[in-house]
């Protein structure tokens, strides 16, 4: 076991906002407690609570791998519409006493999944009036039920010959 320091620097904190986590475009995890982990010149790292990871898709591997830093990583698999990416996910269950924080959490590669950081955008959240959006012109009764629209192409000239356009 190392322990981290000024040439082998690790930090943990928390992420201000909300982080999702996109697999082929359907979300696999979603929290406001996401911690990012910084070591040395390594990319950051997100690391999730379980309870906010969809773990209906994900598979244990057998794959255990060993950092001096951080202690031994579990991997996991993603299953999900019928898409499969081997080892794509990890977890130190029982981390070093440095790293504590980390435990039981779940990290994802980032060549395999998109993240998004800050909350949804506006268009996600908006609550919408499907009324606003769909327009029922027939109920079946031969009746519309909303003021039709205006045309948004001109009707031909009645002189024109439609065989020339």
């Amino acid at each position: 076991m190392k322990i981290p320091d000024e040439t082998h620097p690790i930090t943990i904190s928390p992420v201000p906002n909300t982080v999702r986590v996109l697999f082929e475009g359907h979300e696999i995890a979603d929290s406001d407690d996401v911690l990012v982990l910084k070591e040395a010149n390594y990319p950051p790292v997100y690391y999730f609570p379980r309870d906010d990871v969809r773990m209906v898709f994900l598979r244990r591997t057998d794959k255990v791998t060993h950092c001096p830093y951080k202690g031994d990583a579990s991997y996991f698999t993603i299953y999900r519409d019928a898409n499969v990416v081997e080892n794509a996910v990890w977890s130190y269950e029982d981390p070093f006493p440095a790293v504590g924080q980390i435990g039981n959490r779940v990290a994802f590669y980032p060549e395999h999944v998109a993240f998004q950081l800050g909350g949804r955008t506006a268009a996600e959240t908006k609550t919408v009036d499907v009324d606003e959006v769909v327009r029922h012109t027939d109920s079946g009764s031969g009746s519309s039920q909303g003021e039709r629209w205006a045309p948004n192409v001109d009707t031909p000239a009645a002189d024109r010959d439609i065989g020339s356009l």
